[in-house]
Parts: structure tokens; C-alpha cells; sequence
């Protein structure tokens, strides 16, 4: 059990308080990550809150207040200094995209727990099992784009951090002692690597929207106005689109297409503020969805028997290796190079190892395996 109370977080909202936390920072061989942001409370979700510890100190940096955050680029870039993060791929995602920070020298304390075949990865399940801490869990979905947090949401968001360093050595040393350490330095160095913002998504696709529906393609082209009225609302407002109509109410819409503002009333799907918000708008959407044509189904070709096969072959490898050493699948082999392998074959040994590439660990420990079971399938 670590020792408790804590000293209060040290709160960073300013330039200069933000150099020294950065100068403090890069006297450190580790310092332990996590971000906050608002994806249930914005249509563009953004950091709102990034925190730090060293076996020292906490700081909590307020990414709303500063207009400037490049002085942490030093610090992210720094091969020196580790950077521990628990599930470090939506963390590095959301500061490339805001900020743009290049990464280096990680470690991923949920990742490292799937590789030692850990059943229970969320970091509060970690954290009680190895310090007996207790987190409390319901301020994970909280808006942490509100001003002033509260004393809860400040402890909350600075326990996140807070345990990572002594977590990271313990899962370090039962890496080592099991001869994982260069697998999982290969992920964190992948994750440093590829993880990456995707571009902002289009509005959906009524067909999937509709999925499971027994909407016609007139219908299906309603819905496809109806959601792009939404997706305007949503933006106007600066809310996720769910918070302005959920998906089923437009399901609805589209199957009875009120075209009076009195047949829409009749179907009392709309709240009193929804109806004065989107009454008239919803009607002009449904009108000129009834005109339009439907939209095009997501193509989704079906590869070849030759890749089904192959996918096959190795999943079935990869499964019963997994078993064998007690951890997910994907562990042993990531999908997307799974894919790959099975939609690029290789020709001859050195092709597979050029698809390895990435992965030199999984190249050494299994390339012969893979080469083999596609040799036999050939």
C-alpha cells in the first residue's frame, strides 16, 4: 500500500508556470502521462485537461487557459526520458492532433499487463490489485471542458498519473524476469510511431445508421437528410450529435416522414426544447429527402478465397499460440499485420521479414513459424 494523504497537484495555467513544470520535468529519467478531454460534451472533442507526475510531484496543466503549448515538445520528443502512459494510444492521438507533439521512448502500462496475460487491464483494477488503491470511476465520463474543476474531478484526474511510475517498474521487472521486455518495447515504439489522428469523419450514412432496419432506399435517403441536419445542429451548437436527436427518433422520422409541422407533433418523439430547436428545420429535412436519392451503400468487397485462406491459416496460428502463452491474440500478432501477410503474400522468407518490418521481435520469435504455414498452404 503506498501512503497516503497526497501533497495537493500542482495546477499549471500560465507560461511561466508552464516552464517550470517543463524545466522540473526534464530532470526526470521518467514522468508519468495522461489527458482528459470532452467527447461526450463537444462535436470536436479537445484536450482539456493533461496531467503529469514524478515520483514527486503532480501537475495538472490547463490546456484552455494557455494559447501555447510548444514547450512541452522538448519533453514528448526526449529519448531520454520515458513517458508512461496506461492505454497510451487515444492519449497520443489526441495530443498529435491538437498539438502535434512527435513521440519517443514510451512504456504503456496496459499494454504491458496484456503481454503478461493480465485478465484485468482497466488501470483501477491494476492499481487495487498491486497497491490496494481504489480510484473512483464516475468522473470518467465527466465534462472536463468546465471551468472551475472540482476538488473531486482535480483529485480524480491526478491519480490517473500519480501511481504510474512504481506500476510501470513493477510490470518492468516481471517483463524482464519473463524475457518480454524487447515484445513489449516493440509495441511502445509501434504505438510512438502510428498512432495517429484520423481525418475528421463525414457525417454518417443512413445505411448504417439504419442498420437492421427494414427501411426502403426512399426511406433511407429521409434518414440520410435528417442525419446531415442533425450533423449541422450538432456543429452550431458545439454538441456531440447524439445530445441534439438520437438515432432512433431519426429511424422514426424517416419511416413516417411527417411533412407538417402537426403530423410531426402527433409522433411526440420531440422534447419541448427540441421541438421549438428543430421542429421546422426537421420538417425541411424530411421534404427534401423525400426528392433526393438514396445514398450509396458502403462498398465492402470481399476478398478472394486465396486471402480468406490464408486469413484463416494464421488466425488459427495465432490463436493457438496466444494459448500457449496465455495472452490475447492479438498480442502475438496485430491484426493490421495479420492483413497483410494475407493480402500481400510473400514470395520468399525475406518478403515476410520485410512485412515484419515493424516488429522485430515477432519477427525473430515466430518468422519461421509464419513462413512455414504458408509454405504447407501453398
Amino acid at each position: 500500500m503506498i501512503e497516503n494523504p497526497l501533497p495537493p497537484p500542482v495546477w499549471v495555467d500560465t507560461h511561466s508556470s508552464l516552464t517550470r513544470m517543463v524545466d522540473d520535468l526534464l530532470g526526470f529519467e521518467q514522468v508519468a502521462v495522461d489527458t482528459e478531454s470532452n467527447s461526450l460534451f463537444a462535436y470536436r472533442e479537445q484536450v482539456c485537461l493533461i496531467q503529469f507526475s514524478t515520483p514527486i510531484t503532480d501537475y495538472l496543466v490547463d490546456p484552455l487557459a494557455l494559447s501555447d503549448l510548444s514547450a512541452l515538445a522538448p519533453l514528448f520528443e526526449n529519448h531520454r526520458i520515458e513517458k508512461i502512459f496506461h492505454a497510451a494510444e487515444y492519449d497520443l492521438i489526441c495530443l498529435k492532433r491538437d498539438f502535434g507533439f512527435t513521440f519517443n521512448h514510451i512504456f504503456d502500462t496496459m499494454q504491458a499487463a496484456r503481454i503478461l496475460g493480465r485478465k484485468k487491464i482497466g488501470l483501477g483494477d491494476i492499481l487495487e490489485e498491486e497497491f490496494g488503491i481504489k480510484l473512483e470511476k464516475r468522473y470518467q465520463r465527466a465534462n472536463w471542458g468546465e471551468r472551475p474543476l472540482s476538488p473531486a474531478m482535480l483529485s480524480y484526474a491526478r491519480l490517473d498519473t500519480h501511481y504510474l511510475i512504481p506500476l510501470r517498474n513493477r510490470l518492468a521487472e516481471e517483463l524482464d524476469k519473463r524475457g518480454l521486455m524487447p515484445l513489449a518495447q516493440e509495441d511502445f515504439d509501434y504505438l510512438a510511431r502510428n498512432a495517429a489522428p484520423n481525418p475528421e469523419p463525414p457525417a454518417l450514412n443512413a445505411w448504417k445508421v439504419g442498420s437492421g432496419k427494414d427501411l426502403t432506399p426512399h426511406q433511407h435517403a429521409v434518414l440520410q437528410a435528417l442525419i446531415e441536419y442533425r450533423d449541422q445542429q450538432a456543429r452550431l451548437a458545439n454538441l456531440p450529435p447524439f445530445k441534439i436527436l438520437p438515432n432512433d427518433v431519426l429511424i422514426r422520422l424517416a419511416e413516417t416522414a411527417p411533412q407538417t409541422t402537426e403530423e410531426l407533433h402527433h409522433l411526440n418523439l420531440l422534447s419541448p426544447v427540441q421541438w421549438r430547436r428543430y421542429a421546422a428545420g426537421l420538417i425541411h429535412a424530411i421534404r427534401s429527402g423525400l426528392h433526393a436519392a438514396p445514398p450509396p451503400r458502403n462498398s465492402n468487397h470481399r476478398p478472394d478465397e486465396d486471402v480468406l485462406e490464408r486469413m484463416d491459416i494464421l488466425k488459427e496460428w495465432r490463436k493457438k499460440t496466444a494459448r500457449q502463452m496465455g495472452v490475447e491474440s492479438d498480442v502475438v500478432l496485430p491484426r493490421s499485420v495479420l492483413e497483410k501477410i494475407a493480402f500481400t503474400p510473400p514470395a520468399c522468407r525475406a518478403d515476410l521479414d520485410i512485412l515484419l518490418g515493424e516488429f522485430p521481435w515477432r519477427r525473430e520469435k515466430f518468422g519461421n513459424q509464419i513462413w512455414k504455414i504458408l509454405q504447407k498452404r501453398g
